[in-house]
């Protein structure tokens, strides 16, 4: 099996501390759609069986159709591979959200609400999603483990172990939590650079962002990419 995941995209940014400039924020948002076609251009070049984008993959105040329409596109050119969304606190899953709304590619399934699980022909794929602006509260007794011997992969938008009370609006889990549920990855967002936890295999993993959003971002950026049962930071 193999796989990319990656993370908050944030499509259509309005990138207000460049907005001051004249069209770098405009040049900001197309480095956005290249780099992202380079990601969907990998994944056709390499025959990647699965696509984990783990919320905020667009801006929901300021997102346009045509963006939209331009990710689905993409989506359509990769159409043997499964695309698993669980959306975040930027882009939630409401009744009037795209998501809700728009006719997204067969290959792409959105989460939404509690946990759900799908399972395919050599991996179970479990995830969530945020259904408005904050989530606070997370019923892990929601998530049933199958057990089949097949893999168990995690895709969710989460602040782990966050001492920070902004983030405690945004999913707070506890790492040990995540621990418990013994999945063989956890592909998580919220963060926009790469971590990921060393004393567990390394498989709970934040891939950060595909590009910086502000000067306070100059770590290095990129996505996840698993080939022959290992993975790997891909920049």
């Amino acid at each position: 099996m193999k796989f990319v995941h990656i993370a908050d995209t944030h499509f259509d940014c309005p990138f207000t501390s460049l907005a001051i400039r004249e069209n770098l924020a405009d040049n900001r948002r197309l480095e956005q759609r290249k780099v992202f076609k380079k990601v969907i251009n990998f994944i056709k070049e390499n025959e990647i069986n699965y696509l984990f984008i783990s919320g905020d993959l667009y801006e929901s105040e300021y997102i346009r159709e045509s963006t939209i329409t331009y990710i689905n596109d993409l989506f359509k050119e990769i159409p043997d591979t499964k695309i698993f969304i669980s959306p975040g606190n930027h882009d939630p899953y409401s009744k009037d959200s795209y998501y809700a709304t728009f006719n997204f590619a067969p290959n792409v399934y959105i989460f939404k609400g509690n946990f759900e699980c799908k399972e395919m022909v050599d991996v179970n794929i479990y995830g969530m999603g945020f259904n408005s602006f904050y989530c606070k509260d997370t019923n892990f007794g929601n998530l049933n483990i199958i057990q089949n011997n097949k893999p168990n992969i995690l895709v969710m938008h989460a602040s782990i172990d966050s001492g920070s009370e902004e983030d405690k609006e945004y999913n707070p889990v506890a790492q040990s939590k995540l621990e418990e549920l013994n999945m063989d990855y956890i592909a998580l967002g919220h963060i926009h650079k790469p971590y990921y936890n060393e004393k567990k295999n390394q498989n709970m993993v934040y891939p950060g962002s595909l590009i910086a959003f502000g000067f306070d971002e100059l770590n290095e950026h990129g996505m996840i990419v698993r080939r022959n049962r290992k993975w790997k930071i891909k920049y």
